[in-house]
C-alpha cells in the first residue's frame, strides 16, 4: 500500500476567529480569552465507579484485551509468533437493575495472524494467553461467557492492505464503548484548538473527578461551543440519579473549579506536547499514564470543598 501526504493551509477565517476570540473582538482583555473555539458542536465526557479507571466496564475490558493481545505479540519470545498487529476487541457484560455489573456474557476477539496457523491453535492460545488471564484479573463471573474468535474465519489480510483505516470512524471504541453520548467529532489528527479533542478529553477529566469525588456514582458532561467564542455555550451534567448532593451545587461546583475555555483546557492538561502517539490504540480514556492529564483526579478536595463537604 501507499501513503499519500496532501496537507493545506488552515483556513484564514478559522485561524482568525481561533486566534482572536468573538470576546476578545468585544473588548475583553482577559488573556484567556483571546482564543476562540475551533469549530462549533457538543462535546461529552464520562466517569463511572465500576472500574477502578472509572470507565464503563465492557470498553475498559475490551481495551485490557486489546493490550493484553499486543504485549503477546511484542513479547521476545511469545507463546504467539503467528500474530500481526491487526486486531479488534469486543465485550458484553451482563448488569443488574442498579447498573451493577454481574457478568461477562460475551467476548469478541478478532485478531491477524499467518496464514500456516490453525484456527484451532488459535484459538487455544488466544484463550490461554490473552482472554482468560485478564477476565480472570478483573474478578467478573464469566464462567457462561460466549468466546468468539475470528468469527469470519482467517484473518490474514490486515491493516490498510484490507481496509481503508481508521480515523474518523472509530469514535466509539475511542471513547466509552457507546455508555454515553458523542457529539460526533473524532479525535485523531487535530491539534487541541479543535474542540472535538481537547473539551472531550476536559469532559471526561470533569466527569472524573466528580466521581472520584464521591459527588454521584455515575457522570456525563456534556459542553457546547460556538466557533471562534471562548466561553462555552452550554454545560449540562447528567447523574442517573446517582447523585449524593444536588444536580445544582454539582453544576456550580464544576464552574467554581473548572476553567472549560479552550486556552484554558491546553494550558490545564499541557495538550501542546507531542502525546498523542499513544492513543492511536486502546482508547483515549481509563488509561492513567503520565501524559493522560485528563484521567487525573487532582480536583477531587476542591470540587468536594466547592459542595460544602
Amino acid at each position: 500500500c501507499g501513503v499519500n501526504v496532501s496537507i493545506g493551509q488552515q483556513s484564514t477565517d478559522i485561524y482568525d476567529g481561533v486566534s482572536t476570540s468573538l470576546e476578545t473582538r468585544d473588548g475583553s482583555v482577559d488573556e484567556i480569552d483571546k482564543q476562540g473555539a475551533g469549530d462549533q458542536g457538543l462535546m461529552f465526557g464520562y466517569a463511572s465507579n465500576e472500574t477502578p479507571a472509572l470507565m464503563p466496564a465492557p470498553i475498559y475490558l475490551a481495551h485490557r484485551l486489546s493490550e493484553r493481545l499486543t504485549n503477546v505479540r511484542q513479547q521476545p519470545n511469545s507463546p504467539m509468533p503467528y500474530l500481526l498487529p491487526d486486531g479488534k476487541t469486543q465485550v458484553t457484560i451482563g448488569y443488574d437493575e442498579h447498573h451493577v455489573p454481574q457478568s461477562v456474557e460475551t467476548v469478541v476477539v478478532s485478531t491477524q495472524h499467518v496464514a500456516d496457523v490453525t484456527q484451532e491453535q488459535l484459538h487455544e492460545d488466544l484463550r490461554a494467553h490473552v482472554i482468560e488471564p485478564v477476565l480472570k484479573n478483573f474478578g467478573l463471573d464469566y464462567s457462561y461467557a460466549d468466546i468468539i474468535i475470528n468469527p469470519s474465519g482467517p484473518f490474514v489480510i490486515g491493516g490498510p492492505v484490507g481496509d481503508a483505516g481508521l480515523t474518523g470512524r472509530k469514535i466509539i471504541v475511542d471513547t466509552y464503548g457507546g455508555m454515553a453520548r458523542h457529539g460526533g467529532g473524532a479525535f485523531s489528527g487535530k491539534d487541541p484548538s479543535k474542540v472535538d479533542r481537547s473539551a472531550a478529553y476536559a469532559t471526561r477529566w470533569v466527569a472524573k473527578n466528580i466521581v472520584a469525588a464521591g459527588l454521584a456514582d455515575r457522570a456525563e458532561v456534556q459542553v457546547a461551543y460556538a466557533i471562534g467564542k471562548a466561553r462555552p455555550v452550554g454545560l449540562y451534567v447528567d447523574t442517573f440519579g446517582t447523585e449524593k448532593t444536588s444536580h445544582k451545587n454539582i453544576v456550580e461546583a464544576i464552574n467554581d473549579v473548572f476553567d472549560l475555555r479552550p486556552a484554558a483546557i491546553v494550558q490545564d492538561l499541557q495538550l501542546l506536547r507531542p502525546i498523542y502517539q499513544a492513543t492511536a490504540a486502546n482508547g483515549h480514556f481509563g488509561r492513567e499514564l503520565p501524559d493522560f492529564t485528563w484521567e487525573r483526579t487532582d480536583k477531587v478536595d476542591q470540587l468536594r470543598a466547592a459542595v460544602g463537604w
